[in-house]
């Protein structure tokens, strides 16, 4: 019989003073392992901190103040990872490093079931809109990708520059105005000539009826409408009106276009002659028109906001685009060709890649003036966030000012400072988004944001004043509180002008 124990087995084979301290090591070092390997399992499958509230008491001020809210959870549970409930919905709130990169990258984290979920500020008609199957979604990312290749941007240029340009004549020679108000306006417009067709575009009317809808649905987007969409609550049924009413002005100018058998160079005949189904091509115009002209109506606001009160940045800006205008001037120009006549000349490669300036403020927008949450579902089966366990079904929500407003990365993170040094680390910034979920239609809203600024800074002396008609002092704070577009207080700033000379 072979002797039992780890000594005797040990003594087999070596000597016996080295058999004795193996056969003390072993076991230290194989104990050693063990609570290692059980401290690693306990930290990865950690409790999350639940927020000392009801499930009722957190909807209101997710909603509503949701920047407050979500810094005060981390503070209060001192973790960089809590959970809350909506209703039914569990809600898990992620900071920090190391749960940004995991969150960006995590395929189990759905966007689109986040969004329409936790957001809500979508139009509401089932099927259309807020029920896409996954393959029509997909098909209209693909179109989207389509309005964007160079050539139809290039195409596009000139209606911008032109919309833009009436838009701007509208305000009159001189006066003042709230660019929150006004200038959110002219994006919708461009936006609607872009992604939409010259039917609704070529129609003040339409345009500003259109817009007016859309402001209703936001103004519709309450707790209740979001978490309870089955009950008829009043704001419930003013998003159904206003969506059923978006859906008309649509439906009507497709149905117009295809009675007519007129083909025309807009992104409605683009759909049309790829023989896409009513469902993808209305969905694509509802679902994007909004999604398009409120985020870089908002972007576009405080981009002039910040250049009017910064007039540093508005003469280097000005000088650029001084640049643009006599390195692409036609040989033989019409003297009496207007600043817009002159700027459909500039290529998309010159808009796209020659103007630093305007490339750095809206880095340093984006990052100071953009209060979003990205907010997704696990649709899978559990995953882990930085080994956080991700129940099925469980939302995820990461606070963009985590990492944007963050002063060991960005120092006095509050000001505008567009020619900090670019951070250069994944998920150090997250403008765009990050990771499998970027911003698909960035390169539309670059062209926008560039030319409208372009537009400005060339035909119109203008300066931030307050009530008073000073330069306000401080200047306007982005309210990330304002999920939507993040702005001052109603009032607080205007934007006064004059039109330059030509």
């Amino acid at each position: 019989m072979h002797p039992l124990g780890l000594l005797p087995l040990l003594q087999s084979w070596a000597p016996e003073h080295a058999a004795v301290k193996l056969a003390i090591a072993i076991p230290s070092v194989v104990l050693l392992l063990l609570l290692h390997t059980l401290a690693r399992s306990d930290k990865e499958h950690q409790v999350v901190p639940t927020l000392p509230l009801t499930s009722i008491g957190t909807v209101w001020p997710f909603f509503k103040n949701r920047f407050d809210f979500l810094r005060s959870g981390f503070l209060v549970t001192r973790q960089s990872v809590f959970q809350f409930n909506l209703l039914q919905n569990t809600v898990i709130a992620v900071s920090g490093e190391l749960c940004r990169k995991d969150f960006f990258v995590c395929k189990g984290l759905d966007i689109n079931e986040g969004f329409k979920v936790l957001s809500g500020a979508i139009p509401m008609l089932p099927g259309i809109t807020s029920d896409l199957q996954a393959r029509r979604i997909a098909l209209i990312h693909k179109r989207l990708a389509t309005v964007q290749n160079s050539d139809r941007l290039s195409n596009v240029i000139r209606y911008i520059v032109r919309d833009a340009d009436k838009t701007l004549h509208s305000w009159g020679e001189s006066g003042s105005i709230d660019p929150f108000s006004h200038i959110p306006a002219v994006l919708f417009q461009t936006t609607v000539r872009s992604l939409a067709c010259h039917e609704i575009a070529d129609d003040p009317l339409v345009v500003a009826r259109l817009r007016n809808l859309y402001d209703r649905l936001d103004k519709s987007t309450t707790p209740a409408s979001v978490l309870l969409p089955w009950l008829p609550s009043p704001s419930m049924l003013t998003k159904l009106y206003a969506s059923k009413k978006v859906y008309d002005i649509v439906n009507g100018a497709i149905r117009a276009r295809m009675t007519s058998g007129e083909s025309r160079d807009d992104t409605l005949q683009m759909l049309l002659d790829h023989g896409d189904d009513k469902l993808v091509i209305v969905g694509f115009i509802m679902g994007l028109l909004v999604a398009g002209a409120r985020s870089t109506g908002t972007t576009a606001s405080w981009m002039i906001t910040f250049i009017a009160g910064h007039p540093e940045w508005r003469r280097k800006t000005a000088e650029e685009v001084r640049t643009l205008l006599s390195d692409h001037s036609p040989e033989g120009e019409d003297c009496n060709s207007t600043v817009a006549d002159k700027m459909t000349a500039i290529p998309l490669e010159a808009w796209e890649n020659h103007t630093p300036v305007m490339d750095q403020i809206i880095r340093e927008v984006l990052r100071l003036a953009q209060p979003h949450t990205a907010m997704r579902r696990n649709m899978g089966p559990e995953t882990y966030v930085n080994g956080t366990r991700i129940p099925s079904g469980a939302y995820v929500v990461y606070p963009f000012g985590d990492v944007h407003l963050n002063p060991e990365l960005y120092p006095d993170p509050w000001a505008f400072k567009p020619d900090r040094p670019e951070r250069k680390l994944p998920f150090e910034y997250v403008g765009w988004g990050g990771g499998k979920t970027v911003c698909m239609g960035q390169r539309l809203a670059k062209l926008q944001l560039k030319i409208i600024t372009a537009l400005m800074v060339s035909t119109l002396d203008f300066k931030l004043v307050d009530r008073t008609g000073r330069l306000p002092d401080p200047l306007p704070q982005p309210n990330w509180n304002d999920a939507l577009t993040c702005k001052p207080p109603s009032g607080s700033s205007y934007l006064q002008f004059v039109r330059a000379s030509p």
